[in-house]
């Protein structure tokens, strides 16, 4: 299998912080999502992206990966892990937890050997158990938390198709009878799959909506997306950066007496680069107005 560097393909420094590499990747992400990117393996990059967030946001797993990537590995450069490297995450030292992902929206799974051989298989890759339960940590696309419904998976080459809970929470297990190792029944463990465009807070959807200066200044309506589709924002006039907009119950579906959640829009103000004479002109314009230096 050949080496990769998971910061290159992100853009980052190996020194990046943790909110460094979320911007990475939500920046990437939008850039190569199937759904919006015409750019020619945009599917391909996108997977990658995906696969090196998964590596780097995840603590023990990001200092690894770096403990390898010390030793001087160039990227293409063939490689093979160390004995037991896998035993902490479920790879080849000490089977734990399959990761299932979905196949409707999500990261999408399609994680390369690379990143299989360091920490882990997924299903469809497992090795044989005995009769019993199984165990495996399925990680449900964000759409269909809300949507609720079918979502197909694939499990020792087979296909499966599970029915998810609208609003299912991280932590829940459902209970495939029969489909286990040997005949066992399986038990999937929720958690949530990351979004390229939202964070989830308990049931509250987070999304950065990115506005100019003046429309932070003299109040917008723009379109924001939602899981239930987009919607129109009123940006009131005089937001600063950081000013937070609630959508209420645009979140995550309740339950039971548990209401639905809300999405939290945070406004990150982002100047546009000035690329013709007149709109450095319109900066210079904006400089002496406020009397800037």
């Amino acid at each position: 299998m050949e080496f990769k560097d998971y910061y290159a393909i992100l853009g980052v420094e190996p020194s990046a912080g943790e909110a460094e590499i979320k911007t990475a990747y939500r920046r990437l992400a939008r850039k190569y999502h199937p759904d919006v990117s015409k750019e020619a393996g945009a599917e391909e990059k996108f997977k990658a992206v995906n696969e090196a967030y998964e590596a780097l946001r995840d603590p023990q797993k990001r200092a690894a990966y770096d403990q390898l990537r010390a030793q001087g590995y160039r990227p293409g450069e063939e490689f093979q892990p160390p004995p037991n490297f896998g035993g902490g995450f479920g790879g080849p030292g000490g089977f734990d937890f399959e990761e299932i992902f979905g196949s409707a929206g999500g990261t999408g799974g399609g994680f390369s050997d690379f990143f299989e051989g360091l920490f882990g298989r997924r299903a469809g890759n497992a090795r044989a158990a005995p009769r019993g339960d199984s165990r495996a940590k399925f990680a449900v696309p964000l759409q269909a938390v809300y949507d609720g419904g079918s979502v197909r998976i694939t499990l020792n080459g087979r296909q499966l198709d599970v029915r998810v809970p609208k609003g299912v929470r991280p932590g829940q297990v459902i209970r495939l009878a029969g489909q286990g190792n040997g005949g066992g029944n399986l038990l999937l463990e929720i958690e949530y799959a990351a979004h390229p465009q939202f964070e989830v807070d308990g049931r509250n959807i987070l999304y950065t909506l990115p506005v100019a200066p003046w429309q932070a200044a003299l109040g917008a309506t723009l379109s924001v997306p939602t899981l239930g589709g987009a919607v129109e924002v009123k940006v009131p006039p005089d937001s600063e950066a950081g000013r937070k907009l609630r959508l209420r119950g645009r979140g995550l579906p309740g339950s039971g007496s548990t209401p639905a959640g809300d999405q939290i829009v945070e406004l990150e103000v982002t100047a546009p680069r000035a690329e013709n004479a007149a709109q450095r002109q319109a900066y210079a314009a904006l400089r002496d107005a406020f009397g800037g230096g």
